[in-house]
């Protein structure tokens, strides 16, 4: 009866490993479906690359740094490479799941959290320095700040609680998404006197790459269980999708306020609001408390993609304020609803939120100014106007349309 327990949990893992890979493609798809079709072939490059990058520098140093260090610790080095146990596939390893599940479910987190920043980079980074960077971040601070607290570092010692990541994967994704934003610059042409729209090439893309991503947040938050027992599973997957609606409703009816029009768009990042904060108190949050925290996050998503556009921050995707902003929002729900609610719950997520946050932004700083400084970030203005596809990847995504790419 263990080995058959063992077994269905480990089963059922290996599927969310699966949900969480595709969700990839849901970024892919986003990315390339709200920025213009001159760039298509390069968001494609970067999105299949952090897959490749983030396993492997999850592989190189990424697993031992965060999960083999001592209880309480703020860093630990875990040697180069992968140090397999004896009982790796054994429940003795773990009552249920193996060694190899772990580290491959952990590497798709890993490698989630460099895929945020590629959206709110897109149509002017270079794309050595977006490979550059996402191989140094998901090696160098992704793992400490995942120590912290999945590895039971000093954030899991004083009580953080974050079930999936709305902290410790998207607002870590978030920051960096913001501080290279902030190197690079807006694209050409947005900000000329006053806010220009500039449009993507393909809603329909854009909104199947939202289904997909919502589809793969059932393995993203299911799998954070770490195991199929039924009862936790189940409702996990409800709160998840309850938050994720009631983010639609939020964006919704805020953006049909300011707009008066519906906003397609907002409603995608709406979907994806309520997705990023549940994520850190699915696990403890009942129904009411999982439509409340999703209205809010759709709410506070439209707001935020508006107010970092006046402050002429350029996010095609709105990157920022779906996986910083509602991962914050998150992160502090978890000591405003839901079982660990209190002041001394919500002091804890403040200290968590702001130590991660530190720690990301000024890793993310160093790692942009090495990078300006030795191979540089911004393609040149030529390039830009012609579009990255041409000019890094001498092809074209849709060249039977050449005349009508812009």
């Amino acid at each position: 009866m263990e080995m058959l327990s063992f077994t269905i949990s480990n089963l059922w893992m290996m599927v969310c490993i699966v949900l969480v890979f595709i969700m990839h493609l849901g970024f892919a798809m986003l990315e390339i479906g709200l920025t213009r079709s001159k760039n298509t072939i390069n968001i494609l490059f970067k999105n299949m690359a952090v897959i490749i990058i983030g396993l492997l520098a999850y592989t190189f140093m990424g697993f031992g740094m965060m999960y083999s260090g001592p209880q309480g610790g703020i860093f630990h080095f875990g040697g180069f490479g992968l140090r397999i146990p004896l009982n790796a596939g054994t429940p003795q390893y773990n009552p249920y799941y193996t060694f190899w599940t772990d580290f491959l479910f952990q590497a798709m987190f890993a490698a989630t959290a460099a895929s945020i920043v590629s959206g709110a980079v897109a149509e002017r980074i270079k794309l050595s320095a977006f490979l550059w960077f996402s191989f140094l971040y998901v090696t160098l601070i992704y793992p400490v700040v995942g120590y912290w607290h999945w590895g039971k570092g000093w954030l899991s010692g004083i009580g953080f609680h974050d079930f999936a990541g709305s902290t410790i994967i998207h607002s870590v994704g978030g920051w960096a998404a913001l501080i290279g934003i902030l190197f690079l610059g807006p694209r050409i042409g947005k900000y000329n006197g006053k806010v220009s729209t500039i449009e993507g090439h393909s809603i329909p893309l854009a909104t199947m790459g939202v289904l997909l991503l919502w589809f793969g947040w059932f393995g993203f938050n299911g799998g954070s269980v770490l195991s199929a027992d039924p009862g936790k599973v189940s409702k996990v997957l409800v709160i998840t999708t309850l938050s994720a609606t009631s983010g639609v409703v939020g964006a919704f009816f805020s953006s049909y306020l300011l707009f008066r029009t519906y906003d397609i768009t907002m409603v995608i990042n709406g979907i994806l609001a309520g997705l990023v904060g549940i994520t850190a108190g699915a696990d403890i949050m009942g129904v009411t408390d999982a439509l409340v925290v999703g209205l809010i996050s759709g709410i506070l998503v439209v707001l935020a993609i508006v107010g970092i556009d006046r402050l002429k921050i350029d996010d095609p995707v709105g990157a920022v304020p779906v996986h910083m902003v509602c991962g914050l929002w998150g992160t502090l729900a978890v000591g405003i609803f839901g079982e660990k609610a209190g002041l001394k719950q919500l002091f804890t997520q403040i200290v968590g939120i702001f130590s991660v946050g530190i720690f990301c932004a000024l890793g993310a700083c160093v790692i942009f100014i090495a990078l300006r400084k030795f191979i540089g970030l911004r393609v040149s203005e030529k390039e830009e106007h012609e579009g990255l596809d041409i000019n890094e990847h001498s092809m074209r995504a849709y060249p039977d349309f050449r005349a009508n790419q812009h």
